[in-house]
């Protein structure tokens, strides 16, 4: 067993410096194509994809699954393949994680990509090349911004202007306020989540519907950050399933967290 683990371990660090050089050249490639004239069309009912979304998914598959052939891959931008179920090692791609914000020439946006083990994301890459802004994390080892350690907010009170997300949803936290103003909206989910690993938000939701490459990467960097994401349950955060939208999620440093859930199951029992 020992030296099976040791034989992972050596895997999980050429990993990291494959997931670093790859996520830094999609980035680059994404922003190089940012505020130029792109096709884009509708998927689904309203999801935008263009053409940028199309070329750094294919720049970042060709990476790393030529790389690591034997892992499993699944990514907003390609058919999905259910090989992967049957993989113990899943790269979770969102090549471009707000893709309407990217559109509309806003600069809060970000190349996603994680690694995940048994349902469990164990590297963390989330890129924002419009703002040089790259966070990483490995399971176990913390979390960084541009090399520098990031941590969460500690406390459990909650600065409405510090959370962010959809709006009916947080106002359930305090429903004798009708003055709530939350944190401008951020176009990427990732970078959202981001935003709480660092420090610049206290906590943040996201609605329903969320897709595991919405957040199999920020997961890590928040859990890294010394925080915790989870269902508004409490329930963990699995990946790599079958199924892979999830319900209403929250983030933010463990009180504050423990505190948000406790205040919906109580809401929900009373």
């Amino acid at each position: 067993m020992a030296d099976a683990d040791g034989a992972q371990d050596e895997v999980l660090a050429r990993d990291v410096q494959l997931l670093q050089d790859t996520v830094r050249e999609a980035g680059n490639l994404a922003l190089s194509l940012f505020r130029t004239e792109l096709k884009n069309w509708t998927k689904g009912a309203s999801s935008p994809v263009s053409e940028a979304d199309i070329a750094v998914n294919d720049l970042l598959e060709r990476r790393l699954r030529s790389a690591t052939p034997d892992y499993g891959w699944l990514s907003e931008e390609s058919a999905d393949d259910e090989e992967r179920l049957g993989r113990r090692l899943v790269w979770i791609v969102d090549p471009i994680d707000g893709t309407r914000g990217y559109l509309a020439g806003r600069e809060d946006w970000c190349v996603s990509v994680a690694l995940v083990a048994d349902a469990t994301p164990v590297l963390a890459a989330v890129f924002a090349p419009a703002t040089d802004e790259f966070f990483f994390a490995a399971r176990g080892q913390g979390a960084t911004r541009n090399a520098e350690p990031i941590f969460v907010t500690a406390g459990s009170a909650l600065d409405f202007a510090r959370v962010a997300g959809p709006k009916p949803l947080v106002e359930r936290l305090d429903q004798t306020r009708k003055d709530i103003v939350l944190h401008p909206r951020i176009a990427s989910l990732a970078l959202r989540l981001c935003r709480v690993a660092q420090g610049s938000l206290d906590a943040a939701f996201a609605g329903g519907q969320s897709r595991d490459w919405d957040l199999a990467a920020a997961s890590l960097i928040v859990q890294e950050a010394n925080g915790k994401m989870t269902a508004l349950s409490g329930d963990a955060i699995l990946y790599n399933r079958r199924e892979v939208a999830h319900g209403v999620l929250v983030a933010a440093g463990r009180d504050r967290h423990a505190s948000i859930v406790s205040h919906f199951r109580n809401r929900q029992l009373s």
